[in-house]
């Protein structure tokens, strides 16, 4: 496989950009290679600046859950901008997404769209703290929540340092009024609640980890966390930033039937641009400026372009109903072709995660127990045959509608040849 021009590129970028790359885990450190830089993709597949063509299950870590390109979302797109890119004023397509999300998404009795799901979370969170007049939140070990400087306290995807805070650059005050529990693990949640329940504003999680690889909440996980926030008088906020959409067509509460007091979307809710959403009772969301004192503003927030594009994927989700079991049996393959290899595996829906390590990975600790060297070695094997997968260990490996049979059956037989 040549990459000459990729790794060019690569050397103008990193005279230009902190590593050369615009988010962390693009810059293939932690598999020990230079990125490749991708110059076109078209449904399963993406073509790097040197004519490689992988079978692609990175998905832009989750948004493309139609492929690359879907043509409804393209048309969408197009005719849209023909009307003009950005207006900073109220038009009828951020109405028209609002209500697909709500349709879908009933705990979100009142939205508000953003641009990225780091914006969205930032601004739940403040929510609930201002809802609540409280100050204290409560998040789990090895769950990412953007890069808020509040959030970046044990958090996976990227970051999974251990650090406290886990960036530099982040004043302790900014942590101190963020509590650590331990993910599946509701005992851990009930002793920060009996220390200061009363402090406590919201309990923020992922339903269904993705960010430290896929972790998926034990029995009762997620009922128990709605029962303690109740019982406290605490916000219980979803981050749906990759679910949402993605397990479900209503996310991971409807999968799970658990209702959330607050909920934050992002990557397919976007089609493909960068859009987020927050939103949840309207008690809540009417504390947010202009009908209340919590302050939340953003000049391409609802962006007509995104907006249009958001719409364009949500009603393709909706004309296709039998997609969600699709994807279930295309990624069921592929997890067993792992086990048959000897391989840990965690499956949730179309979200998978390949881990280098001998115990189940259930929390942060027994994720990060992994064999990072292993993994970069099956990452280099699937990529020199063809199959571009998470260039980290604490990703998710995601499936799309534009996987074929035949390239699910080459990824699987390659899966179980792995050495």
């Amino acid at each position: 496989m040549k990459t000459d021009r990729s790794k060019k590129l690569y050397e103008r970028a990193c005279q230009l950009m902190p590593g050369g790359v615009n988010s962390p885990v693009r810059a293939f450190r932690s598999v020990g290679r230079s990125p490749l830089f991708i110059d076109h993709a078209e449904g399963s597949r993406i073509i790097d600046a040197d004519g490689n063509i992988f079978i692609d299950y990175v998905c832009s870590w989750g948004p493309d859950i139609l492929g690359h390109g879907c043509p409804a979302v393209i048309r969408a797109v197009q005719e849209r901008l023909a009307h003009g890119l950005t207006f900073g004023a109220c038009h009828e397509g951020e109405i028209l997404l609002a209500e697909k999300i709500r349709d879908h998404f009933p705990s979100m009795e009142l939205i508000r769209l953003v641009s990225s799901g780091t914006e969205a979370v930032m601004s739940a969170v403040r929510a609930a703290r201002g809802y609540t007049g409280r100050d204290f939140i409560v998040k789990f070990e090895g769950c990412y929540h953007g890069h808020s400087d509040g959030l970046l306290v044990k958090g996976g995807s990227g970051l999974l340092t251990g650090a406290l805070p886990g960036s530099a650059g982040v004043p302790s005050g900014y942590t101190e009024a963020t509590l650590l529990a331990r993910y599946n693990d509701l005992s851990s949640v009930e002793e920060l609640f009996a220390r200061c329940g009363s402090r406590i504003a919201c309990v923020i999680v992922e339903p269904c980890a993705a960010n430290m690889g896929v972790v998926p909440p034990k029995k009762g996980f997620l009922e128990g966390l709605r029962s303690i926030t109740e019982k406290h008088g605490a916000l219980l906020i979803f981050d749906e930033v990759i679910t949402g959409f993605r397990l479900s067509i209503g996310g991971a509460q409807q999968l799970y039937g658990v209702k959330p007091d607050l909920t934050t979307l992002g990557k397919i809710v976007g089609g493909g641009m960068p859009l987020a959403a927050y939103g949840g009772r309207r008690e809540i969301m009417e504390t947010v400026a202009p009908l209340g004192s919590v302050y939340q503003a953003g000049t391409l927030s609802g962006n007509p372009i995104a907006t249009a594009a958001g719409a364009a994927a949500i009603s393709e989700l909706e004309k296709r109903p039998e997609l969600y079991t699709e994807l279930e049996i295309k990624t069921a393959k592929l997890e067993d072709a792992a086990l048959s290899a000897g391989l840990n595996v965690n499956r949730a829906g179309s979200l998978m995660t390949v881990f280098f390590t001998n115990k189940k990975v259930t929390d942060y600790s027994s994720a990060t127990a992994c064999d990072t060297e292993a993994y970069s070695r099956y990452f280099g094997y699937l990529l020199e045959n063809g199959i571009y997968t998470a260039p980290s260990q604490f990703e998710a490996m995601f499936v799309s509608a534009a996987h074929t049979e035949e390239e699910i059956e080459q990824t699987c037989q390659l899966i179980k040849a792995y050495k």
